[in-house]
């Protein structure tokens, strides 16, 4: 049962893998319900507690999902509740359940076969293709066997209608021989004139067996019903004859004859689909939190006494960025040292953070605003970037990297928000200007190695935040796959619209219900979708539908679609 995702197989060949998924399903905001489980995993019994269920509990124990108790229902079919705990998504839970649970599994399809009396790691083709070549050889034998006996038949029927029509029975010669030998050679005279048009040599035991023939099936003996004999007999040999010459066709209408025969008791349990990949880091619940002592230059789950940072779970990473301008990244952990970096000790200076939170992969919506001063010029700059991906523990800069360089600024904002800062310069008799305004809105967004826009070549005092700005990455684009029911913004499947602030989504269903929901990734959609578009509360619908409780009749209306969260019928 379940589903599994075959873009990986690789043709059963070693180094290919398929992933197989339960089907889970949300009976209400609080429950999920798995009906179908994953090859190879059973519900377990009495006797034997199931290895699928103990990974769910597991996963609970170790904090990855919420939930507040597991019941097994499984009689006929598979029915494991999930009950799950308050406050917990049940969207972002059955991306857990995939992500850190038994409820998908990875198999690696290796196929091995005995072939001249060794193991031979085959591709399932190749298997195949013997195996269809074997069919096809036996089909031929088949028919090349019929067609053995119906030449036999052929053969006696001739021998019979000749041995009949031309009385050969009665001859004087037959009647009167004195042995078996005697009359064998007579009747084999008589057949001489006709062997040419013989299926084959007539022998000895073919003439004993006409003479085996009794008299009441010879009184019996209907020409008519002999010719149509023979003809319906040369029919089918000639049928086989053409089969023989389209042996490929004649196969593959065997294997249409066992599908069609066989095919509806057997179906497929598991249905094929694309899966999207689930990162554990994103769906499983943040179940630690995470602290830093700035004095000491320690982070961890276990500084439960120092200064609070952000929930996290404990396979997530964590981005520090530094006064100097250096910045990593870590793993969570229960206490690690962070209070040194590289140009630290070689500045002998004690570090700074400026900057912590959970890093997340491949985000492009967080933007770093930054105001730093070279250490080699003096010159200030003034920077916009995100930070997609690096390898953990290896130190970067946001800085040109030179001695004696300080972040004068920095904040990160995690829709691309761009505000304003006051400069304060450090007095000077000669400047009439000491403070100026920057909008960050101006400065382009770049790579983390970019050095930056030349802010100024004054020496800074500060900078202080003025106002707050908006965001500078305007609406996201939205895609929604029909493969594995998810929106995503990777281009895939059918384009939804731009959505930003509070769009919403419209799913309106085959059975005439509709509601609508935000545009998160995380979202899980029904099967039986029947239209799914960005939602524009001035659009006018207009549905022809069938009342099955009334009447034969189709009816048609025209309506506005009001804006609900709730599953509501139009």
């Amino acid at each position: 049962g379940g589903s599994i995702d075959v873009s990986k197989y690789n043709d059963g060949q070693r180094g290919g893998s398929v992933r197989v998924r339960a089907k889970i399903e949300k009976r209400d905001s609080k429950t999920l319900a798995i009906t179908e489980i994953p090859y190879g995993k059973t519900t377990g019994t009495a006797s034997k507690p199931s290895t699928f269920i103990d990974s769910i509990l597991k996963a609970n124990e170790r904090g990855k999902i919420k939930i507040r108790n597991v019941e097994d229902l499984t009689a006929a079919s598979v029915e494991i509740l999930i009950h799950l705990t308050p406050g917990a998504s049940s969207d972002k839970t059955i991306d857990a359940l995939y992500a850190c649970t038994d409820c998908e599994i990875s198999i690696s399809p290796n196929c091995c076969v005995i072939q001249d009396r060794k193991p031979q790691f085959l591709s399932v083709s190749d298997v195949l293709r013997s195996s269809v070549d074997n069919t096809l050889s036996l089909l031929r034998q088949e028919r090349l066997i019929r067609r053995g006996e119906l030449m036999e038949s052929l053969h006696f029927a001739n021998l019979e209608q000749i041995f009949i029509e031309e009385r050969i029975y009665k001859d004087k010669e037959f009647e009167q021989a004195k042995t078996m030998d005697a009359a064998c050679e007579w009747i084999d005279e008589r057949l001489t004139p006709y062997y040419p048009k013989m299926v084959r040599e007539v022998t000895k035991d073919d003439i004993l067996k006409l003479m085996d023939i009794k008299m009441a099936r010879i009184l019996k003996f209907n020409k008519d019903k002999a010719a149509e004999n023979i003809a319906a007999i040369k029919s089918e040999i000639r049928q086989i004859d053409r089969e023989l010459k389209n042996m490929v066709e004649v196969t593959c209408d065997w294997f249409r004859f066992i599908k069609e025969k066989y095919g509806k008791e057997h179906p497929r349990m598991t249905e094929i689909r694309n899966f999207d990949t689930i990162a554990a880091a994103k769906v499983v619940e943040a179940n630690e939190k995470l602290y830093i002592n700035r004095e000491d230059g320690f982070i961890g789950t276990s500084l439960k006494k120092d200064e609070f940072v952000s929930n996290c779970s404990d396979i997530d990473d964590v981005i520090i960025f530094y006064r100097d301008g250096t910045y990593k990244i870590v793993r969570v952990a229960d206490k690690l040292f962070i209070g040194e970096t590289e140009r630290s000790k070689k500045e002998k200076k004690k570090v700074e953070v400026i900057h912590i939170a959970v890093f997340r992969k491949n985000d492009e919506r967080t933007i770093y605003n930054a105001v730093y001063r070279d250490g080699k010029t003096g010159v200030s700059f003034i920077k916009r970037f995100n930070v997609t991906a690096i390898i953990r523990d290896r130190e970067y800069d946001l800085t040109q990297g030179t001695p004696g360089s300080r972040v004068l600024y920095f904040t990160a904002n995690p829709n691309g928000e761009a505000e304003i800062v006051k400069v304060a310069l450090k007095p000077n008799p000669k400047l009439k200007k000491v403070f100026f305004d920057k909008d960050f809105s101006e400065i382009a967004i770049k790579g983390r190695g970019t050095k930056g826009n030349m802010l100024t070549k004054i020496e800074v005092s500060k900078v202080t935040l003025k106002s707050h700005g908006s965001s500078t990455l305007g609406g996201r684009k939205f895609w929604f796959d029909s493969d594995i029911k998810r929106l995503n913004y990777d281009g895939q499947g059918k384009y939804l619209g731009e959505f930003d602030g509070e769009d919403q989504v419209l799913v309106m269903l085959k059975d005439g219900r509709y509601y609508l929901t935000n545009f998160d990734v995380n979202n899980h959609y029904e099967d039986n979708i029947f239209r799914i578009e960005k939602y524009d509360a001035n659009k006018v619908w207009t549905c022809i539908y069938f009342n099955s409780q009334q009447s034969n009749f189709l009816y048609i209306k025209r309506f506005q679609l009001e804006a609900t969260v709730r599953m509501q019928s139009f």
